[in-house]
């Protein structure tokens, strides 16, 4: 895959889980789980910076970055905080999948970048009820497709 390639997927996966983390968000009571409902605004706030960082790159390297879709799936299950906590870890999953390979793909800043981002992913998927993994989006860990995106 190349660079540019890899950059793209991030910023399709980027859109998802924006608009996944919306729908996550307006099924969460914020007077009766606060502590999630300020979770899932973090990660909404990171995934907007991070497409707005991709969205940078790609119109610098000259290239139409990719656009959002209409809609994604709807995970199942958000009728209880712990649906939504196992929807958004799904999410989180999804995300470090396609940022893991935006470092195998890219090297210098955009490497670093990745890495961060993918280090972000990780320790996110924590908040989440996740469970730490020595290599976050690794081919043990992650799926064919990108997040709320189907198979």
């Amino acid at each position: 895959m190349t660079p540019r390639e890899a950059l793209q997927d991030a910023l399709a996966a980027e859109h998802a889980a924006l608009w996944v983390h919306g729908l996550l968000g307006a099924q969460t009571s914020r007077t009766t789980d606060p502590a999630l409902a300020g979770l899932l605004d973090e990660a909404y706030a990171a995934h907007r910076e991070r497409r707005d960082r991709l969205t940078e790159l790609l119109v610098a390297d000259g290239a139409e970055p990719v656009a959002a879709l209409a809609a994604y799936d709807v995970p199942g299950d958000l009728g209880t905080a712990a649906g939504i906590e196992r929807a958004a870890l799904d999410l989180e999953r999804g995300c470090a999948a396609v940022w893991a390979t935006v470092v195998e793909s890219t090297v210098g800043e955009r490497r670093r970048l990745a890495v961060a981002v993918l280090t972000e992913t990780a320790v996110r998927e924590l908040d989440f009820r996740g469970t730490p993994e020595m290599f976050p989006g690794s081919s043990s860990t992650r799926t064919a497709e990108g997040p709320g995106q189907e198979p």
